[in-house]
């Protein structure tokens, strides 16, 4: 199932990439500023650098993907002996290292990623977990990793963060998954179309969906970002919805499996 089903042509990579780089560098900005990377986030038992870390595993399996696509059948069946622990080692691994050599392979990885993805054909395929990705997927997604990764360690360090226009690509995600997020639910998709209306930063809206539909989703972008990617619970949030199936949504809503 190319993409996991889901609908990336309005991914316009010119814009995207750009601010994957730049999505990398805010959190980049941060983390080197701070010396204890040993601080707890909010995700259970991950530091700063355990968030640094994964970020880093993660672009080191893309790069196996896109370079040496018949070598990620290791990676998959490392992540099927792991279990749902997967996440937890590799992360754990990564932290083990000194800050400063963490720090240069993220950086690195990174680099190398946006490289690599930047010289891909848009529809091009290669393998990923449990299906095939596409650069034009990809892209948002490792932004959005990076966002939502990046949001623990801001919130860790009580800083401010300013919303940018680039959370367009993490709500654009988080819109199409829509059924991903009733699927990972064991839950059968809805039949129904629906509207998405979010504020962006800068006071634009952001629509999908029929203007006419009956199950409606509004807020801010922030807001429906923060809770697509399980970083706020819905009651932390200004989301309304319509509709029941627009109600079970926001409850269930994800961008990943």
């Amino acid at each position: 199932m190319l993409n996991y089903g889901l609908d990336m042509s309005g991914v316009e990579l010119d814009r995207a990439l750009p601010d994957l780089v730049a999505e990398g560098d805010e959190l980049d900005a941060l983390v080197s500023a701070e010396t204890d990377w040993s601080k707890p986030t909010p995700a259970v038992g991950w530091t700063i650098a355990h968030q640094i870390a994964h970020l880093a595993a993660a672009d080191a399996n893309v790069l196996i993907a896109i370079r040496t696509p018949e070598a990620f059948d290791a990676v998959l069946k490392q992540a099927e002996a792991a279990g749902s622990q997967y996440a937890d080692l590799d992360a754990a691994a990564g932290a083990a290292k000194p800050r400063s050599v963490l720090l240069e392979q993220w950086r690195a990885g990174r680099t190398e990623v946006a490289a690599e993805l930047r010289d891909l054909p848009p529809d091009h395929g290669f393998p990923w977990y449990g299906s095939q990705l596409s650069a034009a997927l990809m892209v948002p997604l490792r932004l959005m990793e990076t966002w939502a990764h990046g949001q623990d360690v801001f919130d860790t360090l009580g800083v401010s963060r300013r919303p940018t226009s680039r959370l367009r690509h993490v709500a654009a995600l988080g819109v199409v998954g829509r059924e991903l997020s009733f699927y990972a639910a064991q839950l059968p998709p809805p039949a129904e179309p629906f509207r998405v209306e979010l504020t962006g930063p800068d006071g634009q809206t952001w629509a999908w969906g029929p203007e006419d539909a009956e199950q409606r989703v509004q807020g801010s972008a922030l807001d429906f970002c923060l809770r697509v990617t399980q970083r706020r619970s819905r009651a932390q949030t200004d989301l309304t919805a319509v509709g029941e199936d627009a109600q079970k949504w926001l409850e269930i809503a994800r961008v990943f499996l």
